[in-house]
């Protein structure tokens, strides 16, 4: 290194010009170091957490050496330049994080035998993240350290010395010991940071689907849509539009009633409304049964000629008209299809609903559903008449031949016994031997009495039972005339 040396005709008090650096001769370390300029302040956040981050002595000797003494610049030319001063807010952002720095104080160390050792990928991570913050640094450092000479560069050049004269160099001061921490127990290791979990592997990115071509399940389905669904459709709708023949509807109700009339069984009270309803019910289903019958095809179709009606649209119409050719089953079939018969058991009302190919042919049918319908009803109740007379007459006839005999026996009893009117002659009886039980009864309580009093061997006891032996005798003979023995 070289000597410092004072320059010649300098006085004290003055500053000391730089003196020129000869061929050769190399700047001390402290002097490179403080040839470059003041880096830019990090964010207050960023120097807390580095100063944090480091242990306390390293710290320490950081802050001295930010608080040092600044020198001329001196670049490899030998030229002495002062270096431009740092902005405000550069220089407020290193001293408050130098502040944070000192501040720090050293935690207490853990013993070492309860401090427990770090994971291995831990501590790579964390010498990782070191690693990587120092190589950020110096390139941080050589980039300012690059823009701020090409701005010099620019701005002015620097004034060339004589070959001759030396460069001064300041000299420098000596080495102060840093300052040692007090004696303090060993700082406690820093809790090893909780490893972020790792990102997810980024997902290879699909190539965009290409355009769908029809392929031949999808001719099948929409060939099979078009045979099974469409096309009917269209035949159908065709069909009803170009070649059906318009129908006509005719509606008839009616209902079934009995004549009112008042039989025996009304003596039940409320059992006859429930009566008359069972019956007409039963009409009404018989009837519902009859309409769809072939009994009432072939009287209709005798009557009206029902081939011929239904079968005015045929062979145009060959869906909904009937073939003439049809047998009697086939007409039975096509007649259910084309008469509808309703029943609401509420009201017992039948409604009755004939198509036809003509409005005229409609209202026909229809009355002579409802004519032969009424025949029907009227001769079932005739029948029903017929019986129910037939029953009651025989029911007379062995009455009155009951009453015959009844005449006759009484005739021979009234011979028999001589008495006119049995029932008289009972009810006397009858009246007789319920005093002699009323006089049994007492004197059977007076003979309870006197034995409680008397001897038995006393001709008062033997009197009362005597009395009670005599009523006994006559009860007996009572009932003997009824035809029962008697029990005292």
């Amino acid at each position: 290194m070289t000597t410092p040396s004072t320059p010649a005709g300098g006085k004290a008090g003055q500053p000391a010009e730089p003196a020129t650096r000869q061929p050769g001769a190399a700047l001390p370390r402290q002097a490179e170091a403080e040839a470059v300029a003041p880096r830019p302040a990090a964010p207050a956040s960023q120097s807390a957490s580095q100063a944090a981050s480091r242990p306390g002595p390293q710290a320490v000797s950081q802050t001295t050496a930010q608080a040092g003494p600044q020198r001329p610049f001196q670049n490899r030319q030998g030229l002495g330049v002062t270096p431009p001063k740092p902005p405000e807010g550069a220089r407020e952002g290193a001293q408050e994080g130098a502040r944070a720095e000192t501040k720090r104080q050293p935690e207490p160390a853990q013993d070492p035998a309860q401090e427990k050792p770090e994971p291995p990928q831990e501590a790579a991570q964390e010498k990782t993240a070191q690693e990587k913050t120092a190589q950020e640094l110096a390139r941080e450092r050589r980039a300012a350290r690059a823009r701020r000479l090409a701005a010099q560069s620019q701005a002015k050049p620097p004034a060339l010395r004589p070959q001759g004269q030396p460069i001064p160099v300041r000299p420098m001061p000596p080495a102060q010991p840093a300052a040692q921490p007090a004696a303090q127990p060993p700082a406690r290791r820093p809790a090893a940071p909780v490893p972020a979990p790792a990102p997810a592997p980024a997902q290879p990115l699909r190539p965009p689907a290409r355009m769908a071509e029809p392929r031949r399940r999808h001719w099948l389905i929409l060939g099979s849509f078009l045979a099974l669904v469409v096309l009917p459709s269209l035949l159908w709708a065709g069909y009803l539009w170009l070649r059906a023949e318009d129908q006509y509807v005719s509606t008839v109700g009616f209902s079934v009633r009995k004549e009112q009339s008042t039989p025996a069984i009304d003596l039940l009270g409320g059992l006859a409304p429930l009566a008359s309803a069972g019956g007409s019910a039963s009409d009404t289903d018989i009837l519902y049964e009859y309409i769809r019958s072939q009994d009432m095809v072939e009287r209709i179709d005798a009557r009206l000629d029902l081939r011929a009606r239904y079968a005015r649209a045929w062979p145009h119409d060959f869906v909904f008209a009937f073939d003439p050719e049809g047998h009697v089953e086939e007409l039975t079939d096509y007649w259910q299809r084309q008469v509808k018969v309703l029943y609401d058991s509420g009201t017992q009302l039948i409604t009755l609903k004939v198509s036809a190919f003509t409005a005229q042919d409609a209202q026909e049918i229809a009355a002579a559903v409802f004519q032969e319908s009424s025949d029907k009803i009227n001769a079932l109740s005739t029948i029903a008449q017929d019986d129910a007379t037939r029953l009651a007459k025989a029911e007379l006839d062995k009455a009155r031949a009951e009453l015959t005999e009844t005449r006759q026996a009484m005739t021979a009893f009234r011979m028999r016994s001589q008495i006119v009117d049995p029932e008289a002659d009972l009810a006397g009886q009858m009246g007789v031997l319920s005093g002699l039980q009323a006089q049994l009864a007492e004197a059977l309580v007076a003979h309870d009495l006197l034995l409680d009093n008397a001897q038995p061997t006393d001709h008062r006891v033997t009197q009362s039972q005597q009395k009670i032996d005599a009523l006994r005798r006559l009860i007996e003979a009572e009932r003997a005339k009824f035809g029962a023995e008697g029990q005292g």
